[in-house]
């Protein structure tokens, strides 16, 4: 039942004082159930660290519809989404990095005091599952609930520390990145995850020289940002691997200098063809058992495959232990090895410089039509919804 949207409750402008922010939300109930628009109450007395911004654009990722379908543990009802970018409302006491009026992308959560997180790699925090998946803050607390006309409880929120399929968003300053003006938020949004893991994960992770052969197993969002990405770097041959002729086209567009249908061809034979033997990297990012498998076979000694897609809880691959001896590396990636504040204003001039196209990747929808944006990305006939949720001229 679609519902307005609210607006705050009165307060002073860019403070920190307590008050409930009514919001609309697309609530998933259960497991493979469509999303469902609730009118719902944030809590929006802002603890020192948290951001309250008014969302105007989300991304639509896979990461929802596999936690919609609980292919991963997230406890339900919640509100999902988490590429959102939109406008600075309020911010806590002791925010100092934005401030309100600044227009946002948000990004992954992280906690920020662990190990790896004081070591500069947030993406591998100690705690990073329950800080994205667990449905309420790391102290277990949640902002998000049902109007008391409504009955009152509970609605899972804080989902990757943002919940962004929602006129609002509870962040807080670790996963927002400050944006200039001058490119739409819609366009943005998709920065926060998908686009900064693929460009990620050959830029940061793996840090593909010129020259390198690169395989990339999958042609959605985050296999096309490592495409694109790869060419930047001047890296070649650069394979995509696909079953969607449509994508395969498009990699071809946006820098693949070759591309290889699993549907129709011997997709190991012809990465051996093409690169005399092996390739340098390959990214697996299908997130199926047997792909990762491949993508260990194609390897050249010394070679690198990348696990970045995100399978079920539980999945297991096999892999050849003497393919290993010949000093191949299999290693996991998350989030691209992406600092947000740091990547992706680079991914940005990127886009500015004609080096990184991903708006081509982009379809916009109505935050109305969440339901076949999700379908039209499971279905492969888009590859970035992005839902228009605010007022664009916030932007």
């Amino acid at each position: 039942m679609a519902v307005a949207a609210g607006s705050p409750a009165p307060h002073a402008p860019g403070t920190s004082g307590a008050s409930i922010t009514p919001v609309r939300a697309a609530v998933t109930e259960g497991k493979g159930a469509p999303f469902v628009f609730e009118n719902l109450e944030l809590d929006t007395a802002l603890r020192p660290d948290e951001v309250l911004v008014k969302v105007v654009a989300t991304g639509v990722c896979q990461t929802d519809i596999h936690v919609r379908d609980q292919a991963l543990p997230v406890p339900l009802p919640a509100v999902l989404g988490h590429e959102g970018a939109g406008v600075v409302e309020r911010v806590g006491d002791g925010v100092t990095s934005v401030a309100p009026g600044d227009r946002v992308v948000m990004s992954y959560q992280a906690c920020g005091h662990c190990r790896p997180c004081r070591s500069g790699n947030p993406a591998y925090c100690a705690v990073s599952f329950p800080a994205n998946f667990g449905g309420a803050r790391l102290d277990g607390s949640n902002a998000l609930r049902r109007t008391p006309e409504a009955g009152g409880g509970e609605i899972h929120g804080h989902f990757f520390g943002q919940s962004s399929f929602a006129t609002h968003a509870l962040a807080t300053e670790r996963n927002v990145v400050k944006v200039d003006d001058g490119i739409p938020l819609e366009l943005l949004a998709p920065l926060g995850c998908g686009l900064q893991t693929g460009a990620g994960a050959v830029l940061n992770s793996l840090r593909i020289p010129a020259g390198a052969s690169v395989v990339v197993i999958g042609t959605g969002t985050v296999g096309l940002a490592a495409v694109m990405a790869a060419k930047a770097t001047g890296a070649a041959p650069v394979i995509a691997v696909d079953i969607v002729p449509e994508r395969l086209a498009l990699a071809a567009e946006l820098g693949a200098t070759h591309t290889v249908n699993a549907k129709d061809e011997d997709t190991a034979a012809r990465i051996a063809e093409i690169t005399g033997g092996g390739a340098d990297y390959v990214l697996e990012i299908t997130a199926r058992p047997e792909m990762l498998t491949l993508a260990v076979d194609a390897l050249a000694p010394l070679g690198t495959a990348a696990l970045i897609g995100g399978a079920p809880a539980g999945a297991r691959a096999e892999v050849d232990m003497n393919a290993l001896l010949g000093g191949r590396t299999v290693r996991g990636i998350a989030q691209g090895d992406s600092v947000p504040q740091l990547f992706i204003p680079q991914l940005i001039e990127l886009y500015k410089a004609g080096r990184f196209p991903f708006d081509r990747l982009i379809t916009p929808y109505g935050f109305d039509e969440i339901n076949e944006a999700v379908e039209d990305t499971r279905t492969g006939a888009v590859i970035k919804p992005v839902l228009r949720i605010g007022d664009p001229d916030v932007s």
